[in-house]
């Protein structure tokens, strides 16, 4: 059997990071660099430059048409954000690269970008910084799973018989040895991805203990929402949503279907973005 660090290493060999996203996490930890520094990186990729336009015009920064140049979208957006946006951007070419038919696209779509959605909506209730690292968590946090059904189809599709008495995680637990969200922490530190974004996702599912920081819980709920959104007639609140996480984030019921009400209208919109149209609804 293959652990998590295994998947990973044999996903990277088969789709690697673009150099953008390396030169521009270099040029955040460079306190020298320019919003010039940052335009010149992406003004060399034509995909990258016309889905940042496209995203600073969109109605997720309330500027709709009016962004015309790469520096004006940086400056609006804020670097992080740009460079979580390159995650987003590498994330759907991944994701085109490893679908295949082992296990429901649709729905791995669909939990992926509302789960995505759903922990910045909650992270913003409960007072945390910083959102969009957790937005691009969310979105990753499962990329696993497709890195699996690409390399053990028969694994993956087993995995998806899961149930109200046997999570997801739990059933995978029980496959593999380990969970997706393991796999897909493995490959984000191959990326060289930022750790407060690996965080949450690597320790998601022990959001019960007292220490683990807000993202986590954050993350941990969202994931839950993602799955009764995607199986209303499987799952509900009462049995998949822990009260006691809730109450140490401060998050009320309400919080919880006004949050899974913005992912759901939302998700929509981004699928259109990430240019997954195939996928969508």
């Amino acid at each position: 059997m293959m652990n998590a660090h295994e998947y990973a290493i044999q996903a990277n060999g088969s789709f690697a990071l673009p150099d953008a996203c390396f030169k521009v996490k270099s040029l955040m930890e460079d306190e020298n660099s320019t919003i010039e520094d940052f335009a010149n990186v992406i003004s060399v990729d034509p995909s990258m430059t016309s889905r940042l336009l496209q995203i600073a015009n969109s109605a997720i920064y309330s500027f709709p048409g009016e962004i015309s140049t790469i520096s004006r979208a940086i400056t609006i957006i804020g670097t992080q954000a740009i460079y979580n946006m390159m995650l987003v951007d590498v994330a759907a070419s991944a994701f085109k690269h490893f679908s295949n038919q082992a296990i429901d696209l649709k729905r791995f779509w669909r939990m992926s970008v509302f789960c995505g959605l759903a922990t910045k909506n909650l992270a913003i209730k409960s007072g945390i910084r910083d959102i969009e690292r957790l937005f691009v968590a969310g979105l990753l946090q499962n990329f696993g799973e497709l890195i699996v059904a690409k390399i053990s189809p028969e694994i993956a599709k087993e995995c998806e018989g899961y149930s109200p008495e046997k999570l997801p995680w739990q059933l995978q637990h029980e496959l593999l040895g380990f969970s997706y969200t393991d796999v897909s922490a493995e490959l984000l530190k191959i990326w060289q991805i930022p750790e407060k974004i690996i965080l949450p996702i690597r320790h998601y599912n022990e959001a019960h203990t007292i220490q683990i920081n807000k993202d986590v819980k954050v993350l941990y709920l969202a994931s839950r929402l993602a799955l009764v959104d995607s199986h209303p007639e499987t799952f509900n609140y009462d049995d998949t949503i822990d009260e006691s996480l809730c109450k140490s984030l401060a998050i009320s019921t309400d919080d919880l279907n006004a949050a899974a009400d913005f992912a759901s209208q939302e998700a929509a919109n981004i699928l259109q973005i990430m240019d997954a149209k195939l996928f969508t609804r």
